[in-house]
């Protein structure tokens, strides 16, 4: 069984026990966090929600908040000796799934 839930503007596709990164949520670590399920398949088929899926849910422990890697951005421009650098870590909360209820 498999579900497909709804968070951060993205879908995911999850399972029992998966481990995603997902956008930062305003949570604490070990707390557990319940997703809207947009679609959920099974051996009997495929059950899509109008948006959501009524009666399904999705529940997660929160592993932890972090960031990313850093990237780097560079501008440049020619002839006039402007040049600047940026960088940017993307913060994230990395989830577990303990649950699919349909």
């Amino acid at each position: 069984m498999y579900a497909v839930i709804q968070t951060g503007g993205k879908q995911y596709k999850v399972t029992n026990d998966d481990v995603i990164f997902i956008e930062k949520l305003d949570v604490e670590a070990n707390d557990t966090v319940t997703f809207d399920v947009v679609a959920i398949g099974s051996d009997d088929g495929i059950k899509v929600g109008a948006p959501f899926v009524e009666g399904a849910k999705v529940t997660a422990e929160v592993l932890k908040n972090g960031k990313g890697k850093k990237i780097r951005v560079a501008t440049y421009k020619p002839k006039k000796g402007e040049k600047r650098t940026k960088g940017h870590r993307q913060p994230y909360t990395q989830v577990k799934i303990t649950s699919i209820e349909a």
